[in-house]
């Protein structure tokens, strides 16, 4: 699938933003524990990954540009992604319909592929880069 080049842009994201840590240690224990190591997976895919938060929820971008989120709700997390519709997903772990954005639910004491989604990531960060490169 080609990816649309149309994006969220967040010309305030920082490198790091407290407000995101407030937010992860907000959240109830169960869902904080699904959420904060998705998040730092995506602060750690690169030297220009930015933050803030958005829509109240964590997102991260390349520099300006969103590619992924954390989100919590009464029982369950969502890993997100702004272009996941265009990510390749051999695990079938995105949910959505949308014409962009997918995520992945987490639920507490659930078992789920960790390799998968830390693909999808990995991939959701790169796809933003390139698309960045290529502007």
């Amino acid at each position: 699938m080609q990816m649309d080049r149309a994006c969220m842009r967040f010309p305030n994201a920082a490198r790091h933003d407290s407000a995101v840590d407030a937010w992860l240690s907000g959240q109830p224990d169960d869902l904080a524990a699904l959420a904060r190591p998705w998040f730092a997976r995506m602060r750690a895919c690169g030297d220009d990954v930015r933050e803030l938060i958005h829509d109240g929820c964590p997102v991260a971008c390349v520099e300006d540009v969103a590619f992924g989120y954390v989100n919590a709700f009464r029982s369950h997390v969502n890993v997100g992604f702004f272009h996941g519709a265009a990510l390749k997903d051999p695990a079938g772990l995105l949910e959505g319909a949308g014409k962009r954005m997918r995520h992945v639910k987490l639920k507490p004491m659930q078992s789920f592929n960790s390799a998968a989604l830390g693909a999808l990531i990995d991939a959701a960060y790169a796809q933003v880069r390139a698309m960045e490169r290529s502007a």
